[in-house]
């Protein structure tokens, strides 16, 4: 299955199926500077599908083998990214999105103009974006500098203004209802935990919020938690 952007760019992606199952999908992405190939990503994809959960894996537009320029990626074109994806796999009854840090962002603004998805997970969604832009890479020129002095992801002046732009994701999704888990870690500093807090006290519908204790953005060392806390409430809500 080939899947495009309205721009026209190719979404690189990859499925784990299940056999027998084939009314239900979760869709995994990443965060900023990842794809779909990350380690988290590959192992957590695997852990689902081995609990019963077809999952598809993806990589936004300009990250990974996708299409398109890094430097125009944004939390708003990833969402038409996502839109994308969904019509693809518009013959599945039962979608659940999982969003990883920015991938969180891009799941809460798609979900609330976009039914199609059924359940939500956030791992260590960004939710106040405009802070995280000050707070992460206040200090760095963009298109000049790059996001954590690392050559190979140079921050452009695109990605800040969309943050700073969107401000928070509080105002787009404050009357969703679906059921929606929050699980972030206690000591991460890049998405602050907070945010998930932000967030949960803000939601209407089923929801529950899961702090993994001592472990940082990357949940290292807790992947088989997250997946357990995963499965449990897909089993409920999808």
């Amino acid at each position: 299955m080939q899947i495009r952007n309205k721009h026209g760019e190719k979404i690189d992606h990859a499925f784990h199926d299940v056999d027998g199952v084939n009314d239900k999908l979760v869709i995994l992405a990443h965060g900023v500077t990842g794809d779909k190939d990350r380690e988290m990503m590959v192992e957590l994809s695997n852990m689902l599908a081995n609990m019963g959960w077809p999952t598809m894996r993806i990589s936004f537009s300009g990250c990974g083998n996708s299409e398109g320029k890094f430097t125009d990626a944004t939390i708003s074109k990833e969402s038409d990214d996502l839109v994308a994806i969904l019509d693809q796999v518009k013959g599945t009854k039962k979608i659940a999105y999982i969003g990883y840090s920015m991938g969180g962002a891009v799941g809460a603004l798609t979900a609330a103009k976009d039914d199609r998805i059924s359940v939500m997970v956030s791992l260590a969604g960004m939710v106040r974006t405009k802070v995280f832009a000050e707070t992460e890479f206040g200090d760095v020129v963009p298109d000049e500098g790059y996001m954590w002095e690392d050559e190979e992801t140079p921050l452009s002046q695109k990605f800040m203004d969309d943050l700073r732009q969107i401000d928070t994701v509080i105002p787009a999704v404050k009357d969703i209802r679906l059921p929606w888990l929050l699980l972030h870690g206690s000591e991460d500093d890049v998405v602050l935990p907070d945010d998930s807090v932000h967030l949960f006290n803000h939601l209407k519908g089923k929801k529950k919020h899961v702090v993994i204790e001592g472990t940082d953005h990357s949940f290292a060392g807790h992947w088989e938690a997250l997946a357990g806390h995963i499965d449990e409430w897909l089993k409920t809500y999808l």
